[in-house]
């Protein structure tokens, strides 16, 4: 068992980086730009000279903070047109901008100068004075140049230079910036004639090293070299941690560490499911066994009966139900409606255990209810293929008590469909029911989750995939190891029966 244990835990390491590798390139290409997020930025670049360079500068900063201004991956295969540093251009829609302005013309310095003088022919309407006569005439230009940034096509960038030409020649006050257009006109025009259309059908490989968005993401920024003797690294300012190492990034809605705010949902939902598996698992299983026992008896149709009934109901119009007749409507006020209290962490520890457990009577009844029907039903098969078993009849024909017939003979063999559902009990209990907890206002992972979605907080998203992951994998295991302990002609040797 020991060895096969250890080989299970091994063939964890690749099944994990695969699925790091899923959440990584799946949170990589969200749409979205996280920094821009963070900084709330909604509007474009037609404000002051000023403030467009502070806000570029507080762009980098948070870009690099946030370790986005380095390679994604360890290596990456492109074509000898692309440049190997196109990861630190900061505007994701200026890279893709740029990447195919040098799969059209094949030479990337010209493609680099072009993109350089788009920037300096903007910064420099940005210095420009706005007066009576030009402004209607600035403010067009303006939107041309942005509008630069995003095209690739060469009829469409020629229209453009096409109006510009025309608004230069109907403004007046233009002329310190039509040097700067001059530029990056000349800079177009030897694209055009410089054009190396065989570059995009030359391969290309680059290696970046372990400085990457990847290995910062799953390991840290931190080198393991600094962890070992004689290394000091006191005087190193480390941005992150990395993934295994507890750190999970930063939330966008309110720059928390992730960890931060999962932790304070996890322990909401966790302290639920773990109530409701309980509570589900102890009362559905001994529902089970009467129901295999007295099959065909009207104690058995009365359970199977009651228990589709509760299953057949959805949760969240119980949990409505339930919060208008017993919390404080029309007809009866014995259950708080929301929340979990509102004492203070001062509060004496059994006063806010009190609280805690009366606001979670209502919700962890709609968690729990209708696990009976299904937990049960597994329950009463598994006894059911016991009970015909030769070893049974034995039993009973040695005159032994039914119940210990029951209990201590046919009740542990018939574990194994409960041990098998028990192996998806890890991811919920971190997952949470997102009806519930926002139905009843409780501060849970679920809530945490759909917030996450609705906001695009995509750290929190991911975050909350790879540990599910983690655990299913985890639960699969402790199903194996419980199949063996339940049932011992199980065995995961090349020689024992499986």
């Amino acid at each position: 068992m020991l060895k096969y244990i250890l080989k299970r835990i091994i063939i964890f390491i690749p099944t994990l980086i695969v699925i790091s590798l899923l959440t990584f390139v799946i949170s990589i290409n969200a749409p979205g730009d996280p920094v821009d997020t963070m900084l709330n930025k909604t509007s474009g670049g037609d404000g002051q000279a000023s403030q467009k360079l502070a806000t570029e500068k507080a762009y980098i900063a948070l870009r690099h903070k946030l370790g986005l201004d380095l390679p994604v991956f360890y290596f990456s295969f492109t074509n000898s047109a692309v440049a190997d540093t196109l990861y630190k251009i900061p505007k994701a829609n200026h890279r893709k901008t740029l990447e195919r302005l040098a799969h059209n013309y094949g030479v990337w310095k010209n493609v680099s100068d072009y993109y350089q003088d788009i920037h300096e022919f903007e910064m420099a309407l940005l210095f420009t004075e706005r007066d009576s006569l030009n402004s209607e005439g600035l403010r067009t230009v303006r939107d041309y140049v942005n509008t630069l940034y995003d095209l690739y096509e060469e009829s469409k960038i020629l229209n453009i230079f096409s109006n510009l030409d025309f608004t230069f020649s109907q403004t007046k006050g233009l002329e310190k910036v039509q040097p700067y257009y001059k530029a990056l006109k000349n800079a177009f025009v030897r694209m055009q004639t410089e054009k190396n259309p065989i570059a995009k059908y030359i391969p290309a490989f680059h290696w970046y090293g372990f400085n990457n968005q990847y290995h910062r993401w799953l390991f840290g920024d931190k080198p393991w070299l600094s962890s070992l003797p004689g290394v000091d690294d006191s005087n190193v300012q480390y941005t992150s941690k990395g993934f295994l190492r507890g750190d999970f990034g930063i939330s966008y809605q309110d720059k928390r560490p992730v960890a931060s705010v999962i932790w304070d949902a996890m322990r909401w939902t966790f302290i639920l499911s773990t109530l409701s598996i309980i509570l589900a698992y102890f009362i559905a299983i001994p529902l089970g066994v009467t129901s295999a026992v007295k099959k065909g008896t009207t104690t058995e149709r009365t359970i199977t009966t009651v228990l589709f009934i509760l299953y057949s109901l959805p949760s969240f119009w119980i949990a409505t139900m339930l919060i208008t007749f017993f919390c404080g409507g029309d007809y009866f006020d014995w259950f708080p409606a929301f929340g979990l209290g509102s004492l203070p962490e001062s509060a004496p520890f059994w006063d806010r255990f009190i609280e805690t457990a009366y606001h979670m009577i209502l919700p962890l009844f709609c968690l729990t209810y209708s696990s009976f029907a299904f937990i049960s039903r597994q329950m009463r098969g598994g006894m059911l293929s016991v009970l015909g078993q030769d070893y049974i009849r034995t039993a009973r024909a040695k005159g032994l008590d039914e119940k210990k017939v029951i209990w201590k003979h046919a009740f542990r063999n018939s574990l194994i469909p409960i041990i098998t559902l028990f192996a998806s009990v890890f991811p919920l209990a971190i997952s949470g029911s997102f009806v519930i907890e926002i139905i009843f206002s409780i501060p849970g992972m679920g809530k945490t989750t759909l917030e996450a979605l609705v906001a695009r907080n995509y750290p929190i998203v991911f975050t909350v995939m790879l540990l599910t992951a983690i655990l299913t994998l985890i639960g699969n295991l402790v199903a194996d190891v419980l199949y063996a302990v339940v049932d011992p002609r199980i065995s995961f040797n090349k020689k024992g029966t499986s």
